[in-house]
């Protein structure tokens, strides 16, 4: 069976080696040693400061957005995301308004989203689509001229590099998800990134219950900390990354050299970077060809995921803005399987059902 992801995993003697500090501790939690040095390898590798790692990669959503203090308010954001994206915004207590997507890069139209702002509106929630960058000058010139605010949904953004900086230090704040199906990963967890230190002291407390000393607290906090357990599983992927990143890029390169771009379509990267390899989006011409080939990878026990559909702006539990692009892409594109151990021969039989589809 073929997934559309495979964890990579270091070896198991690795971690435990790693862990065996905080366990000989009895520290698993409360920000840890572990934690705490992996939040340092980051921001090194990075180049950027005030990471925060934490729980998941919901978490740093639901904190960049509580830190607005704008309950009720409206965020622009986009239709092609993970639901996370707008899941948030709305367990937050905030309405999300959907500006569309430039069918090229997937990413917010920037020119779609002037229109929709308002005096309601507090921040612009954009999402770098499969590690692809959002049009960060068009966005941040915008923000700027209504004095909004700008979060950054990168999940899949963690090794990408735009003109020359880490993807995830722009915008005002930034999130990431080190999911277990990400490229780096730590089984579970995520991280926030923000430029203003004032805004990282808040969120940083935010984080851990509101927590200003053991028993002070100044604003109200959850519990969105990263445990130890995860801060090992990172610290042992991190000497891979290089790896993993290079061997994605095989597997790309042969997607790239076997697949027929005559009838499909494939992601368009904005000028100036340098990508991660997290995804390989397909968009077909119809959602009926779609459809066929999924039926027939299936049978062949390859799995791979309409990522992302249904277009967020058609969620029961919003309200309802006309994005056609959003709405047409999402029914028509798929992620094909992409790991470090995906054989050459499983992407040449993935390749082969899909022309002999498209054709």
């Amino acid at each position: 069976m073929i997934n559309v992801t495979q964890t990579f995993l270091p070896p198991q003697e690795e971690y435990q080696k790693i862990l065996s500090e905080s366990w000989n501790k009895k520290w698993m939690t409360n920000r840890g040693v572990l934690v705490k040095r992996l939040e340092q390898k980051l921001s090194s590798k990075l180049t950027i400061n005030n990471v925060i790692l934490t729980a998941n990669g919901t978490l740093p959503l639901q904190l960049a957005l509580r830190s607005l203090e704008a309950k009720g308010k409206e965020i622009i954001t986009t239709p092609f995301s993970y639901v996370a994206t707008s899941s948030a915004i709305v367990w937050e207590g905030y309405k999300p308004v959907y500006a569309d997507i430039d069918p090229e890069y997937l990413t917010i139209d920037e020119t779609k989203i002037e229109a929709l702002i308002n005096k309601n509106t507090v921040a612009i929630l954009a999402t770098h689509v499969f590690g692809n960058p959002c049009n960060i000058d068009a966005i941040e010139k915008i923000a700027k001229k209504h004095d909004l605010k700008i979060i950054y949904d990168g999940a899949h953004s963690f090794g990408v590099n735009y003109r020359g900086k880490a993807l995830l230090s722009y915008g005002d704040m930034s999130t990431c998800s080190f999911h277990a199906t990400k490229i780096f990963h730590t089984g579970e967890g995520g991280c926030l990134v923000s430029k203003n230190d004032v805004v990282h002291k808040k969120l940083l407390q935010s984080h851990n219950f509101g927590h200003v000393t053991s028993n002070t607290f100044e604003h109200v906090g959850i519990n969105a900390k990263m445990s130890e357990l995860s801060g090992a599983m990172g610290l042992a992927v991190f000497p891979y990354f290089d790896t993993i990143i290079l061997e994605r890029k095989k597997v790309v390169d042969l997607y790239n050299n076997l697949l027929d771009f005559s009838r499909l379509k494939k992601i368009n990267l904005r000028e100036d970077t340098e990508w991660n390899y997290a995804y390989y989006p397909v968009i077909f011409n119809s959602e009926e060809v779609l459809l066929k080939v999924v039926e027939e990878l299936n049978k062949n026990e390859i799995f791979p995921r309409r990522y992302f559909s249904p277009s967020l702006n058609m969620l029961p539990y919003v309200d309802y803005i006309a994005c056609e692009e959003s709405e047409s892409v999402s029914k028509r594109v798929l992620c094909l399987p992409l790991f470090v151990e995906l054989s050459f021969e499983s992407i040449k039989q993935i390749s082969f059902i899909v022309n002999s589809i498209v054709s």
